[in-house]
């Protein structure tokens, strides 16, 4: 499908949350109960799905963008720290800020874009492109525990808990060893995916607050250049380097250019670190997107 048919669907089903908060339909507050939703259950449905009917012979060599992705998030997680310890942040504020850069919104925003242009190949290879946000999470999770002293219970119990990451296990076993779900399974699993999209949509729309434009304007600048523009940039040097080619590059590409996810707000609150700066930078961070995303395919497609 036209990836600017794509794009506007995508913008029209954000509009349809945000008038829905604006006219009373629905509250602010509801976010955290579609995206509960989203996160465990019909993400994981979506990606199970994909996984399940997927080409098994393919899976071992798609691993390559899980690996992309981390090497660019390290690269860019570590060019980012040492820019804010010449500009003098404190620790809690450039951990906030960290977890902006490093964390991309490669399931939210990442799968309808890849799934809407290039159907089920290329919301595969948008998994494997996601697997690596989930190894970050996980990663930045035992970090945080070293510098800010949480416990180590808390961090294995979000992990373990993390439905989407159980989806990308099961998806691949049940493929692999050819388990069958029966046609009741197989349907309800579909229908559950389905809703996907739309309630991440709504999700966004009734979660973008004009005030992130506004409060710490240097700092959401600074992160919408480095999530949008230079981490990018940065991919497409590690997509050369290791030799990624066709719709792999391809789709790895789209992955890099989604904004900052809204799991790292998540991590944010749980080591109570400053969730309004962390906010802040990913509102700004997805509006621009709508922007810089379709400038971006326009290069690739």
């Amino acid at each position: 499908m036209d990836y600017r048919i794509i794009i506007v669907s995508i913008i029209v089903m954000i509009l349809i949350g945000a008038l829905s908060k604006r006219i009373g339909l629905l509250k602010e507050e509801d976010v955290e109960t579609l995206n509960n939703i989203v996160i465990n259950i019909a993400l994981p449905c979506m990606i199970f799905n994909a996984l399940y009917d997927a080409d098994v012979s393919l899976l071992p060599r798609l691993s390559i963008l899980t690996v992309y992705i981390l090497i660019t998030s390290l690269i860019v997680g570590i060019l980012t720290y040492s820019l804010l310890k010449i500009l003098g942040w404190g620790r809690k504020k450039t951990w906030s800020f960290m977890v902006v850069v490093v964390l991309g919104n490669t399931g939210f925003l990442g799968y309808p874009i890849t799934q809407g242009i290039f159907g089920n190949a290329g919301l595969i290879r948008a998994v494997f492109c996601d697997v690596s946000t989930s190894i970050t999470f996980v990663i930045l999770s035992f970090i945080l525990i070293l510098i800010f002293g949480g416990t180590m219970k808390t961090a294995i119990k979000k992990i373990i808990t993390f439905m989407p990451l159980w989806a990308i296990i099961l998806g691949i076993v049940f493929n692999i060893f050819r388990i069958p779900i029966t046609p009741v399974g197989s349907t309800v699993v579909s229908y559950l995916a389905g809703a996907t999209i739309p309630l991440i949509m709504i999700s966004l729309g009734l979660s973008l607050n004009i005030r992130g434009l506004k409060n710490h304007l240097k700092e959401v600048s600074l992160a919408a250049v480095i999530k949008l523009v230079i981490y990018p940039l940065i991919a497409l040097g590690i997509l050369s380097l290791l030799h990624i080619t066709g719709f792999n590059r391809t789709i790895g590409f789209i992955e890099a250019t989604m904004s900052s996810a809204m799991l790292g707000l998540v991590i944010v609150i749980t080591y109570k670190l400053d969730w309004e700066l962390t906010s802040d930078c990913i509102f700004t961070t997805t509006l621009f997107s709508l922007v810089t995303i379709p400038i971006f395919l326009m290069f690739i497609l």
